[in-house]
């Protein structure tokens, strides 16, 4: 399963860098999303793959260490999915106001207009 996921987070990371380097604004927003993915099931696999554990023992509880999931990886992902999508929403707002002045989406189109 670990192997699975790393072929996914480099397909992810892989789309992402050739989604960011074409020249279309849109096309970089939507690398961006990919790389905040990728990056989430990074953290997610390098944690470690625990399908059903508890990612918190209760006091007393008989669970040992080993068969709990640790919580540290989920408080990361929840955070970094909150701060990608504040990210993006930016992204896409900055997008609608430079299509709105220079009616172009294309890189090379909206730098002729700034000389």
């Amino acid at each position: 399963m670990t192997a699975l996921m790393a072929i996914v987070v480099g397909a992810l990371y892989a789309g992402a860098i050739y989604m960011m380097t074409r020249r279309s604004l849109v096309k970089l927003i939507i690398g961006l999303a990919l790389l905040s993915h990728a990056a989430n099931l990074l953290i997610f696999t390098v944690a470690g793959l625990r399908r059903g554990a508890a990612p918190l023992v209760p006091p007393g509880g008989a669970l040992s260490p080993a068969a709990t999931a640790d919580p540290l990886p989920q408080a990361l992902i929840l955070t970094a999915i909150v701060i990608g999508f504040s990210v993006l929403a930016f992204a896409l707002a900055l997008l609608h106001r430079t299509f709105k002045i220079s009616a172009a989406e294309d890189i090379d189109q909206i730098r002729s207009t700034e000389q």
